[in-house]
């Protein structure tokens, strides 16, 4: 079975990340981790993917100023470099630009905390609390130029309890986001093989 080169981006301690390394340290996984990206140079996660064998790479958004192509082409030029086949977000907190999402179209997932269409965007869990819904939950999808508004490839939930706040739901989503993660991510790569 050939597998994807795959390269994680983060911006913090990345414990999908984690879940995704743990995931493609199986031998029949179908993607094996290949970079690890940040735009922070202090992301904990970075450590992690060295601790794991993953080459670690930070590239500081703050250098390239208000010109987020600049560092999205910095970014482009590593993923490159790694020989990268599918990237997966992993709280990477900085919008897209259509230049970096067109040029990776269809080979790069994100995992979002929300049962899409619902709660784009940031403070889901709060929302989905202030909404009075009786669950929540987690989405992989392709990642495409509007924000979390790409076609979804699975979903996983749970429900909300009474007295939820937004930490107690998201610290009870995580080990459902890390679950599902791997899942999605498997079947994305599966699409992406079978493109060529």
């Amino acid at each position: 079975m050939s597998r994807l080169n795959l390269a994680i981006l983060i911006s913090g301690r990345g414990s999908n990340m984690e879940a995704l390394l743990r995931a493609a340290a199986a031998p029949d996984y179908p993607a094996r981790p290949v970079l690890v990206l940040s735009n922070r140079p202090n992301a904990l996660g970075l450590e992690t993917a060295l601790a794991a064998g993953v080459q670690a790479v930070a590239i500081d958004h703050k250098a390239y100023g208000k010109d987020r192509e600049a560092f999205e082409r910095a970014m482009d030029a590593a993923l490159i470099g790694a020989g990268t086949e599918i990237i997966a977000l992993a709280g990477f907190m900085r919008v897209l630009t259509p230049w970096f999402v067109g040029k990776w179209q269809g080979r790069m997932v994100n995992i979002h905390p929300s049962l899409l269409p619902k709660y784009k965007g940031l403070d889901t869990h709060q929302r989905a609390i202030d909404a009075g819904d009786t669950e929540a939950g987690a989405t992989v999808h392709w990642v495409s130029p509007g924000v979390d508004d790409g076609e979804i490839i699975q979903q996983a939930s749970l429900p909300i309890l009474p007295g939820d706040t937004a930490e107690t739901l998201a610290a009870r989503l995580l080990p459902v986001e890390h679950a599902l993660y791997p899942a999605a991510l498997a079947k994305a790569c599966a699409v992406v093989a079978s493109v060529g």
